[in-house]
């Protein structure tokens, strides 16, 4: 999961004009970070309820959890699988074919190496370090039997750091629709989704400016979006970052490379139906880049994408957004 020195990519902005009993706020800490949750309905305080569900969340897939079931995996313990991690695991594996490989959950060991899982980072990184690692990376070196998830080799390291914070957000968006409540926003560690309105409006949600120093969410912003029925997340690469004998070291990794993906894309936004396709895809694209991103997402009818980019000839900072997105845009 997300440490939670990470601030959210996307900032909530929520325009109301004025107070209404009927909605009500929730907020609390969850996978290293935070949730903010908005909703209209019967029910004053569902804290509890949404506490319970994002700890038995966290059993399955965190590996902040020592004895969550992705984290007994990577000890290498034989342990039955849950809807959860079945469902992470063959949505990882869609969106890993459908991407090309630039999104894949066995990253796990080039995580850990640079730093950005659970542990310390290695501390020399070289070609001979990446080029031994990467014999353990690969969606076609694990698979589901009888329940239990099969791996080539034991040093193999699922992380879920890319797909199941957006998964979260599903499952806690199901909860309150099982509940009724057709009005809401559940955000987790900036990755969200809406539904319904909020005082008749469609929920207004701003993307940050892609900028390094940037480090307060809705500080300083790239656009507003006013969208309803949809998940929406953001990868970038201009907090998740650490610099190490003057290189510098991005989160995104590439898991056909085994380094950094230091692609144009600055920042990366996809809305679709559910928040887990939209958080693995977001990834997928700061890994790949302009051009296989925008083929990736045109040729997908269920995404839609905001991408923040620089200018190859000129350095500029440049915006490609999908036409549906187009219609969303209520501030440039």
């Amino acid at each position: 999961m997300k440490q939670i020195l990470l601030l959210s990519i996307i900032s909530i902005f929520l325009f109301s004009c004025g107070e209404n009993e009927e909605f009500y706020k929730i907020e609390g800490e969850t996978q290293g970070t935070t949730y903010h949750i908005t909703y209209k309905g019967l029910h004053p305080n569902l804290k509890k309820e949404v506490d319970s569900i994002l700890h038995d969340f966290d059993m399955s897939l965190s590996t902040y959890e020592p004895n969550s079931i992705i984290s007994q995996i990577n000890q290498g313990k034989h342990v039955e699988l849950d809807k959860y991690f079945k469902d992470m695991y063959y949505k990882a594996k869609e969106v890993t074919e459908k991407s090309g490989g630039a999104f894949d959950i066995t990253v796990g060991p080039l995580i850990n190496a640079y730093g950005f899982g659970y542990g310390e980072a290695e501390t020399k990184i070289d070609s001979s370090l990446i080029d031994s690692l990467l014999q353990y990376v690969g969606m076609d070196k694990i698979r589901i039997e009888m329940n239990y998830l099969v791996k080539d080799n034991p040093n193999i390291q699922i992380s879920g750091n890319a797909i199941a914070q957006g998964q979260s957000v599903d499952i806690v968006s199901d909860y309150f629709e099982s509940k009724g409540i057709n009005d809401y926003m559940v955000e987790i560690g900036g990755e969200l989704k809406v539904k319904g309105l909020k005082y008749g409006q469609k929920w207004r949600v701003g993307i940050d400016k892609p900028i390094e120093g940037n480090n307060i969410a809705g500080e300083e912003l790239q656009t507003i979006l006013a969208i309803t029925d949809k998940a929406m997340a953001t990868s970038g690469n201009y907090r998740r970052f650490y610099i190490k004998d003057g290189k510098k070291y991005s989160h995104s990794i590439n898991p056909k490379t085994g380094y950094p993906a230091y692609q144009n894309i600055l920042s990366a936004t996809i809305l679709a139906d559910d928040c887990m396709t939209a958080d693995a895809y977001a990834t997928a694209c700061m890994v790949s880049g302009l051009e296989k991103s925008i083929e990736m997402v045109e040729n997908d009818p269920s995404l839609d994408a905001y991408f923040v980019y620089s200018d190859e000839d000129t350095g500029e900072m440049k915006v490609y957004y999908t036409k549906a997105v187009e219609k969303l845009i209520v501030k440039k």
